[in-house]
């Protein structure tokens, strides 16, 4: 089985609403890194090999050692600071005020070309939170020695002072072609390909390289679109029985479809099974930590 490795830094996150003043880890590293301990710890068949990449200051560490103790293989790069995010919420959760409050070191090809030494064409998911968390050298060299998955949102959201600001991919169109698996939702859909019709958007995607495109609508399920079979498939999304949580989802959708389709699943498979760990995952705060079972008897329903 090919294994996964996953690139991008865990958060420091301070959320304060009018109930609640809380300093949690947070990122597509830290979705990624539970979700995948939860389902290997669970499932009776073989999953492919897993690790984090991931860059912390040091006062960040306490994160990364919750991971090593739990069994998850975790390298980190040195970087001066983690990436601060602070949200600050309302009456109305709809409205946030968001700042960066520090940044961590970006990721380039000479740190991270060492810790890829003799891998066999893994999947490479690469966790971008900031537009410059990963530059076209980055994802170029990985194409090359692995499949490359990426999460869109990061390369859309830029820092000016310490406020997050909607931004386009200037490089988009070359660096998609380097793009194995593709990750966005309708409102980065529309930003990133000008279209607001969900299958002009996949289409136009795979027209600028992208091998899969993960097209998230929320409650509204998802698409899945395949260039070299020109194919679309419909994935249903399940409801939940209480909606908890949003935060993660997306990065947890992404982390559930590689894992099976690692595992030999087909496309609907693996987007059934994606789309009901997703929902697990809305059902509570923080990363998933459910079963193999659990999202079985899902799909069973």
């Amino acid at each position: 089985m090919r294994e996964i490795i996953c690139i991008g830094h865990i958060t420091h996150d301070h959320i304060v609403t009018p109930d609640i003043d809380l300093h949690i880890p947070g990122g597509t590293a830290w979705y990624f890194a539970w979700g995948m301990q939860a389902l290997a710890d669970s499932d009776p068949e073989p999953c492919s090999p897993y690790r984090l990449i991931t860059a912390v200051g040091e006062e960040d560490m306490t994160a990364v050692e919750q991971l090593r103790n739990a069994g998850v293989r975790v390298e980190v790069l040195p970087s001066p600071a983690t990436v601060y995010f602070e949200n600050k919420y309302g009456a109305n959760m709809n409205n946030r005020q968001q700042r960066v409050l520090s940044k961590a070191s970006p990721f380039t090809w000479d740190r991270l070309e060492p810790l890829l030494e003799g891998v066999d064409q893994p999947y490479f998911i690469l966790g971008s939170l900031l537009a410059d968390d990963f530059s076209l050298d980055v994802i170029r060299h990985l194409h090359q020695i692995g499949k490359v998955v990426v999460d869109v949102q990061g390369y859309l959201r830029e820092v000016v002072g310490e406020e997050v600001r909607a931004t386009d991919w200037p490089q988009k169109q070359e660096a998609l072609q380097y793009v194995d698996v593709l990750k966005t939702n309708e409102y980065e859909m529309d930003v990133l390909t000008g279209e607001d019709d969900p299958v002009k958007a996949v289409h136009k995607l795979g027209q600028w390289g992208v091998g899969e495109v993960l097209l998230t609508l929320g409650d509204l399920g998802s698409f899945i679109y395949r260039r070299m079979e020109n194919c679309t498939t419909r994935i249903q999304s399940f409801p939940p029985r209480k909606l908890v949580d949003a935060t993660g989802c997306g990065d947890t959708y992404t982390m559930a479809y590689i894992y099976r389709r690692t595992q030999g699943a087909s496309v609907l498979d693996a987007g059934r099974f994606a789309a009901a760990v997703a929902t697990l995952k809305l059902e509570r705060s923080g990363p998933f930590n459910g079963t193999v079972q659990q999202v079985r008897s899902i799909l069973g329903k």
